[in-house]
């Protein structure tokens, strides 16, 4: 069945989800004045209880004559669109003729009006498929749908909540975690299951058809075991803990720095690094903005914040080893071939300019884009000089010196009671 629309729910509810014994016709009539608030077959100790009788005394579902509810009969399409009908709102597409619903069939009405309002549609080849038992999952995406529902939370962290969440089939599975979200979902014995393709039940029709009503503040909420709960934007801790390395790339081969230079460089995560909950929390390609600084010691990359793709922005404590690698320049040196593919610290350039008498270095070349005009004199007469020569695929992986901590609203995680 393809995806249904979103269309916002109206507040005038009908339903009726009898039957009439011993035919296949549904009792379309409306609830008696005096509602069944109770069933042969219904017990009270019975799961779907409590939704059944409140549905019941609402006039919203009613028994057999023979005052049985038969819980645990499945429900056709046909049924489902007679019974989602009553959910009134407004009608948004006209209505079609499928080829296998003849206009004196008994729900050809009903299925007209689940589809003008978009509770419902076909399936390929203009056939509705009136008599197939309707499964869970289509259930849940046509109320989930109606309401206007999306999910809020990474939905793949939503649906790990159900042990069975690889049977839910691709077109349903936003669907299914924005009414997991938002407590459309009831599952006996277990609500770690969704049995998404099992046909849907009387009651649990009439279980789904409440949490929409309690959902739309139509009715009030009933503490069953059986709702699938996830807390959502609760703030759940994740962490990358201290001493991970982040591998690193950066766009230059080489960077080569003069003692007391400290250049601002952006890094580029080389690998997806994930928390201590296995989500994936920084993707390669994300930017950590810091600082290289060289002293007498060596060079060492100071990072500060951390930019991940998804726009979020935290601070960083992270920084790479010590580097003590040196290159030396001469007087004569070949410019073009010693900064190709390089760039500068800006003490660096202007000991190159120095050095070398070449002041033609690039702007682009040196970090910052710092002026060298003011430090070319202090090199100028030098032979030589030792610069520090940073490999940064090799150097400048980060070790994190504190856990890297992400809240659950800044990673999309919403998790299960």
């Amino acid at each position: 069945m393809s995806v249904f629309h979103r269309i916002k729910i109206g507040t005038s509810v009908l339903l009726t989800l009898g039957t009439v014994a011993g035919t296949a016709a549904p009792m379309l009539a409306p609830a008696p004045a005096f509602a069944q608030t109770a069933f042969s077959d219904v017990n009270n100790n019975y799961w779907a209880k409590d939704f059944i009788q409140d549905l019941s005394e609402r006039g919203i579902i009613k028994g057999f004559p023979d005052g049985s509810f038969r819980p645990d009969a499945l429900v056709t399409r046909a049924e489902f669109a007679a019974m989602i009908r009553s959910v009134k709102k407004a009608k948004t597409r006209d209505a079609v003729r499928f080829a296998d619903v003849p206009s004196n069939f008994w729900a050809s009405g009903a299925i007209a009006e689940a589809y003008e309002m978009a509770w419902m549609s076909g399936y390929p080849g203009n056939v509705f498929r009136p008599m197939q038992q309707i499964p869970r999952v289509q259930v849940v995406v046509a109320l989930n749908n109606g309401l206007g529902y999306e999910p809020t939370c990474n939905f793949q962290d939503v649906l790990s909540y159900y042990n069975d969440a690889g049977q839910i089939q691709s077109y349903a599975v936003k669907s299914v975690a924005a009414a997991t979200e938002k407590q459309l979902v009831v599952s006996y014995p277990n609500p770690k299951f969704l049995k998404p393709n099992q046909s849907a039940t009387r009651a649990e029709v009439a279980a789904f058809i409440y949490q929409t009503l309690v959902s739309s503040n139509q009715a009030r909420a009933i503490n069953s075991p059986y709702i699938a709960k996830i807390d959502v934007g609760q703030s759940v801790a994740v962490k990358i803990p201290s001493g991970v390395t982040i591998p690193i790339e950066y766009a230059k081969g080489k960077i080569l720095l003069a003692p007391n230079d400290k250049s601002p460089i952006t890094l580029t995560v080389a690998a997806d690094i994930a928390g201590n909950n296995g989500k994936v929390l920084i993707p390669e390609g994300s930017k950590i903005s810091g600082e290289l600084r060289s002293t007498a010691a060596g060079v060492q990359f100071v990072a500060q914040e951390l930019s991940i793709i998804n726009g979020s922005r935290v601070p960083l404590n992270a920084t790479s080893s010590v580097i003590t690698r040196k290159e030396t320049v001469t007087k004569g040196v070949n410019v073009g071939n010693l900064i190709k593919n390089t760039a500068l610290g800006a003490a660096a350039a202007a000991a190159i300019a120095g050095v070398t008498g070449d002041r033609a270095i690039a702007t682009e070349e040196v970090l910052g884009g710092a002026g060298i005009g003011t430090l070319v004199g202090v090199f100028l007469g030098r032979d030589k000089v030792d610069l520090y020569a940073v490999n940064p695929d090799t150097d400048l992986d980060l070790l994190l010196n504190s856990d890297l901590v992400f809240a659950a609203a800044n990673t999309g995680i919403c998790s299960a009671r």
